[in-house]
């Protein structure tokens, strides 16, 4: 039996483990870019579709399927990304006799439009957050529905994921050039230029829960995930359970997630996503019909491998579970390692890795597609690899975590390993008293230059002068903090010079 993976990088890894665990070959389609990355050599069988160009190789639906045809595959695994949401695809595998590892061509389209889900998910009695019931025509029709449930709101694509085409607006005057550059954008990303309107959740958090359903009506929550730090509304690092969610909200939460799969006879591997507010109310955002970048920490906390379940469920196996049976331990973190500058914002970091020394230890997992000697390009997504780690509760977790990143070593490209370190660190995070603004309201590049990690009571290690500066300690909290750091920098000129530096006066 053979899968061919149709995707590259650390989830094609991950994917081919998986399928060797369970005696199956794996087949990699590859670019020419990439013929010297980790998951064509560990492929039984690779074939070159194509130089680097996306739409000539790893979106080339035609090229992939006679590849799978050729070395006679039993099945694909569209990963994330990519072709893995493309309804035509799907259909086009399972026309031509080939197994598709994911839902049906169907859901997908369903799914997949953003307006339709929000009518199924109204439907079945799911909250959805106020907006826009059609795709917007003109710029006098979504002042109408703008000004109808107020501002801010969100002008999204319908056909939308990842962010792309998507843009904040605060008021009237913003709302033409955001409608024009959203449509721009969305027609680069998806090839569809019709955005919606929806109010514009403040303080938000964004909740997603992980579902796995099989052909025979079972469906089943595997739990939720915290995936509110993000830059250009694109996750950098997850968690679950998520520190805003209670037993209340969590019981409510996996059964709209079950409603609205079942809505769509939905089947193998899932995730719905929700946005909750400060409030802990929440509405339906979109539903995700494919694995997910954030899904190790749900393996991590329930011992379930959801590529294999997805594999099983493909191949026609009921599930072997029940939802009594889904009883998560512990607390575990992912950390997404991109090449990208968080000292310049977050601009992506081309190049060749001259240097990688993983972490390692116990309930540390580092899963990963690069390897020395190989180049981040410009042709694809710079994530290099994902970071794992799991603890008995939440704060061991992220120490473990911290730990790990500190021995995390990438030479070559500048990474967002420091960045993820420092948000361990933050006290913010570490009470999870964080939504999706956290790098707006709490992130500078400049705390990540050598700031000093200082202990004072009640306070755990920290870049104290982002706590000062966040607002974070009372006054007399502060007033202690600031003898400390002067009986301390008085001791080493160095200090003295860097705590006379323009961030330390702003703080005082």
């Amino acid at each position: 039996m053979r899968i061919l993976i149709a995707n590259r990088g650390e989830i094609a890894v991950r994917i081919m483990r998986t399928c060797k665990m369970l005696g199956f070959e794996t087949i990699a389609v590859y670019s020419e870019v990439d013929k010297d990355k980790p998951f064509v050599a560990m492929a039984d069988y690779a074939e070159c579709i194509g130089e680097a160009n996306p739409a000539e190789t790893y979106l080339n639906m035609e090229k992939i399927v006679k590849v799978a045809k050729s070395l006679k595959a039993d099945a694909i695994h569209p990963g994330y990304g990519f072709l893995s949401e493309n309804e035509e695809f799907a259909k086009l595998v399972n026309d031509n006799g080939i197994i598709f590892i994911g839902p049906s061509p169907e859901a997908i389209k369903k799914m997949g439009n953003k307006l339709e889900a929000r009518e199924i998910a109204k439907k079945v009695g799911v909250p959805i957050v106020p907006g826009s019931e059609n795709p917007i025509s003109n710029v006098d029709e979504a002042i109408k529905i703008a000004n109808e449930i107020g501002f801010p709101i969100l002008i999204k694509a319908a056909a939308g994921g990842g962010g792309k085409g998507m843009r904040i607006v605060h008021e009237e005057k913003e709302l033409e050039s955001a409608i024009r550059a959203a449509k721009n954008e969305a027609m680069f990303a998806f090839g569809d230029d019709r955005v919606y309107i929806e109010k514009y959740v403040e303080e938000p958090h964004h909740v997603e829960v992980q579902i796995l359903a099989d052909k025979f009506g079972n469906i089943i929550a595997l739990g939720e995930r915290e995936c509110s730090i993000q830059r250009r509304h694109q996750k950098v690092i997850e968690e679950t359970p998520s520190p805003i969610v209670t037993p209340e909200l969590r019981e409510k939460l996996f059964e709209s997630a079950i409603k609205i799969a079942r809505a769509v006879n939905y089947e193998n591997a899932g995730t719905v996503e929700f946005i909750v507010d400060k409030n802990r109310n929440f509405y339906f955002l979109e539903m995700n019909t494919r694995l997910q970048v954030e899904h190790p920490v749900t393996e991590m906390v329930t011992g379930i491998d959801i590529v294999a379940e997805q594999i099983k469920i493909a191949f026609g196996n009921k599930l072997s579970f029940s939802q009594k049976d889904v009883k998560p331990n512990g607390h575990a973190i992912e950390c997404r390692i991109y090449a990208e500058d968080p000292f310049n914002d977050f601009l992506p970091s081309t190049g060749k890795i001259t240097e990688i020394k993983q972490p390692s230890g116990p309930w540390v997992r580092v899963d990963a597609g690069i390897e020395p000697g190989n180049e981040i390009t410009i042709h694809y997504d710079p994530m290099i690899s994902k970071i794992i780690v799991w603890g008995r509760d939440r704060i061991e977790a992220i120490d473990r975590m911290k730990a790990a990143l500190s021995e995390y070593k990438i030479n070559g490209v500048k990474t967002t390993i420091p960045f993820c370190l420092w948000v361990m660190k933050n006290e913010f995070f570490r009470m999870g008293k964080y939504d999706t603004h956290f790098i707006k309201n709490h992130f500078n590049p400049s705390y990540l230059k050598d700031l000093p990690e200082i202990s004072i009571d009640g306070i755990p290690s920290l870049p104290i002068v982002a706590a000062i500066a966040s607002g974070i300690l009372s006054l007399e909290q502060k007033t202690q903090t600031m003898q400390v750091l002067r009986t301390k920098t008085l001791n080493s000129s160095k200090s003295v010079n860097r705590w006379k530096s323009k961030r330390y006066e702003n703080f005082r």
